[in-house]
Order: C-alpha cells, then structure tokens, then sequence
C-alpha cells in the first residue's frame, strides 16, 4: 500500500470495488463488487503524456496466480483494463464506439463507468473495460496450445493487430508491400503471445497472411470465383470500415487494428476486429482532417509518423463489389444502430449513468477550458463539449448519408421484336415504352399464358415484343433475395437486382439440371454463364422444388 504504479512491470496491490447499482456508491461503503489481490501498471502509448493515466491489472489470488471472476456484471475474466478519458472531455467516445459495434453484431469490450482513487487520492472518472483477448466470451476463437503444431490444430485461432511498435511484448513480422508505392506492414502477434507462439505457428499465420496479401495484389483479386470474397469475412471488414468512417478516427485501419483467425475446421476466413481506441475520433482530433465531418478518413493524406494504412485496405475500397455492400449496410444501420435517434439516445443514457461524476472528474482535472492535445474543440462546459460531440456526429451522418446512396435505378436494353425480360426491382407499374400489346407471356406447366404488363412477378420470365429497340429505366426496391419455384420441366426465371454467375444459385436439392440455362437475343439461344437484372431465362428442372438467389 503507498506504493506508485510503475509503467514498465507490474506490482502486487488491493483493490476494492463499491457497486450499489442504480443507488449511490460512498467512498467508506464497504467492497461489494471485488475485495481482493491484482496486480497493475500503468498502461498506453501517448496517452502516458497526461497526468490521469491508465491502467493494466490482473485480478489474481492470494498465491498471485490469475483469478477469473465476474466484475460489474462483465463475465468472468483476469485482465482488465481502467481506461482515463483526458483529452476526450465528453468522456464518452470509446465507450460510445464500443457500445455501436456491440449492437453491429461483433464483439468489443464490455465497459463500465466508475471512479477511481488509487492510495486515498481522487483519480476522477474512468471506464472499467474488458481487454482483447481470446476468451469464450471476448474473441471467441479456439485456444492454440504450443503443442498444436501440425493440421487442424495449427491453424488457429490467432489474433493480430496492426500498430505502433514501442511498448512491450509486441513481437512480430514486417510485411514488403508486394505492390510499388505502398508502405509494408508491422503485424504483431497478439494471441498467442510473442513469448507463447511456437516456431511453426508463426511460419502459419505468417505465410496465411501472405498469400491474403498476394491475392489482394493479384490482378483478379475481386474476381467473382477467384477473388478474396472466399478468403475474408467481408462483413467485418464492412463494419470496421463503418465505425471507422462514421467516428473519422484519425488512426483508423492503420493502428490499434485486430484481425484474428480461427481453426480452419471452425472458420477459416480473416475477420478484422475488434475495434479499439475510439478516443481520437467523432471530431476530436486536430490534425489528419479529424475535425472535419465531411470526406473519407481513407483517404487523408497520412504525414510522416511512419504508420500508414495497410495497402489492401486501398485495394479492397477499390473494389466495386466492396462499395456496393458497404453502401448497403450504411443504409441499413441508418435505420437501427446508425439512427440519429439511437445514437443520440446512447449519448443522453451514458450521460445519465454518469450524472454527478463529470463534475468531481473535472474538479480533480480542471481542463475544460484548455486545449489538451490533440483537441479540435475546446468548451467551457461540460455541456458544450457534448453539444460539439452531438453536432459533429449530426452533420458527419449527413455526409456519408449523400455518399452512401443505394442506387434504386435500373436501365435495361431491348432489342426490336421478342425479348425474354424480367423485373428488376419490386415495383407496381411497368416502365417501358414501345413495346406490343398484348404480346406478353407467362410459361408454366408446358404452356404460354397472356398476362398484363402491371401484374409481373419478381423471380418469373416472361416473353414480351418491342416494335424496335430501345431502353427501359426500372426504378423501385431493389430485390437482394428472391426464392423461386420451379416445375418439373421447362421454366422461364428472371433474378435478382443485381447480376449473379450460375455458381452462386443455391439449388440444395440439385434440380437444375445442369448446361440447361439458356439466354435469349436474335441470333437464338445460348447457354448463359450469369442471371442479368431484367433478363428472362429458361431453366430445366428434373423435379419440382425450390431454388434460391442471393445478393452475396
């Protein structure tokens, strides 16, 4: 007791945790929410230039070996974290980020306000936090002993990251760029540890991670077949790109950067996260156009610090396909997680939890009225410092907002007399102009049926005649999904809002018999190789059933 913490070794303390709930906690209640041995340093990289540091602690037992237990209703673990919101006086942003990519579907640090006195001194307010590691309930992977060394068992899990390399047990590979003009990368190993790893579990995940980077550098790297689509988890590196890009955190993709991978057996794909280190995002950095609600942090121009964006980050933003789903899943969380609405009522509920503790934290940290590095905004208030935060999340949802628009316009070419044509899109009108009528059919059950152009269904081909060619401009709701029946037999289909190969039809029962899908144009019919918005086919079926499309 007494003792400074250092920040280069551990020491052996006590600590104690007040934890009445809802009720208020009193610095003489008794411990009720831990009561017992860790061990702690100090913890981060720049943040260890402020006079309110953070902390690293291992709850352990009396023997000093690690202790998993419950703490503030986050499942049972040793290694936390005490996180010192400083120069982030809303002091919300890391729990905010952390709170939106939870309710994304991903893991990331549970987190808990609280204060802290360290030896009878006032330390102010602090988040208590889960640290990234490979637990059932964290980064939820297979463990990797040092006997796994051979099949299965060697290839995973591991967790990476991409970082600074000052601070301790950060071992790891540097990376050449395969392609010119790109820096090389700094992978570390972050589980298993640098003391940990074997010689044959690095040689694994550092030729995994090469050959990822040469297919990302090869010229087919978004090929539908043979691209990396198979390779990544592509919604995660979505998501992280999202959180990136909604904060603009001025070290997004290029520090403090997780990926990990699992057990090939249990999923072999590259997923990126957790994400990590919010604090200098959501307008609150003064350099790298971190203060800027307008433009892509992908693509500020990075000074010399020496950290620079992997260069497949660039590739796979390049990548049509990439755009088109991250577009999708903008709009998509813009009506759940990414609402003004919700993010706002998140912001006002952390506040509430908070309540009176702002005011001891910036009485034992008077900085409210100063600029702390690197602040792009200084308030006088705690008040006004949420004010920026909120307004600056308001117009920063505005710009991707325009950036982001989900095409839900269509054009198709016809040509003059008979056409095999589907719709596009879910839409109650027909929108062509030139075409014969009368002259539309149906096909079911061995025979042609007359329908009405305002009455076609989405999944069906229909035959329809143009007095000469043209284009028709199908707007609507983009159809990503689409089941469709087939008989016995011929059959006339259409597809989805966008283009898809043979390959990616799901027919689990195998009933398209196969080379039988045939498109139409005048010279007659060929075999086709993709489903095209707005075209008709036929398909044979050797037994009624269902097949399914899917926008992948």
């Amino acid at each position: 007791f007494g003792e400074e913490i250092p920040d280069d070794y551990r020491i052996v303390a006590h600590m104690g945790i007040i934890d009445n709930g809802t009720g208020i906690n009193h610095i003489d209640d008794p411990f009720n929410g831990y009561d017992g041995q860790i061990s702690i340093e100090i913890r981060g990289s720049s943040s260890q230039m402020f006079p309110k540091k953070q902390y690293a602690l291992e709850t352990q037992d009396s023997d000093g070996e690690n202790l998993n237990v419950p703490i503030l209703g986050m499942p049972a673990e040793n290694d936390w974290i005490l996180y010192a919101p400083y120069s982030d006086k809303s002091l919300l942003r890391n729990f905010l980020a952390y709170e939106l990519a939870r309710e994304m579907g991903w893991y990331s640090s549970r987190s808990r306000f609280c204060e802290l006195a360290i030896n009878g001194d006032y330390k102010g307010l602090y988040i208590f936090m889960e640290k990234i590691k490979r637990d059932n309930n964290r980064v939820d992977i297979s463990k990797l002993e040092p006997d796994e060394t051979s099949g299965d068992d060697l290839t995973g899990g591991y967790i990476l990251k991409v970082d600074k390399w000052d601070g301790e047990n950060n071992a790891g590979w540097w990376s050449d760029s395969p392609l010119p003009n790109y820096d090389g990368v700094w992978y570390q190993y972050h589980y298993p540890k640098p003391d940990d790893i074997v010689e044959e579990q690095r040689n694994y995940i550092i030729n995994y991670v090469s050959d990822f980077e040469s297919l990302i550098a090869s010229e087919s790297y978004n090929d539908p077949d043979a691209g990396y689509y198979d390779q990544v988890n592509l919604g995660s590196f979505i998501d992280v790109s999202l959180m990136s890009e909604i904060s603009k955190n001025v070290d997004a993709y290029r520090l403090s950067a997780y990926m990990y991978k699992d057990k090939d057996s249990e999923d072999s794909l590259l997923t990126m996260g957790p994400i990590w280190d919010y604090n200098l995002a959501f307008g609150n950095a003064d350099y790298y156009e971190g203060w800027d609600p307008a433009g892509w942090q992908m693509d500020v121009e990075l000074g010399g610090d020496g950290f620079k964006i992997p260069f497949w980050w660039y590739r796979i933003w390049d990548d049509g396909t990439f755009t088109i789903a991250f577009n999708q899943r903008w709009q998509e969380l813009r009506q759940t997680v990414f609402s003004f609405d919700h993010i706002m009522n998140t912001i006002d509920s952390a506040v509430t939890v908070i309540g009176e503790a702002q005011d001891r934290n910036f009485q034992r940290w008077p900085i409210l009225n100063e600029y702390v590095w690197p602040n792009a905004y200084v308030g006088g208030s705690y008040e006004s410092e949420l004010d920026y935060l909120k307004n600056w999340i308001t117009d920063r949802l505005d710009w991707m907002d325009q950036q982001t628009i989900v095409s839900d316009e269509m054009t198709v070419d016809y040509f003059q007399n008979w056409n095999l044509i589907g719709v596009p899109f879910e839409s109650n009108s027909f929108p062509c102009q030139g075409y014969v009528e009368g002259s539309l059919y149906s096909f079911e059950n061995g025979s042609y049926m007359n329908e009405l152009v305002d009455n076609m269904s989405t999944g069906s081909g229909y035959w329809l005649r143009f007095d000469e060619a043209g284009t028709c401009t199908y707007s609507g709701e983009p159809i990503n999904e689409l089941t469709i029946t087939l008989n016995e037999g011929w059959n006339l289909i259409s597809g989805i809002s966008t283009s898809i190969t043979l390959s990616d039809i799901q027919d689990p029962d195998g009933i398209i018999i196969s080379g039988t899908v045939y498109e139409f144009a005048p010279g007659g019919y060929s075999n086709a190789e993709i489903l095209e918005p707005g075209t008709g086919y036929w398909v044979r079926a050797n037994s009624s059933g269902s097949i399914f499309l899917i926008n992948n």
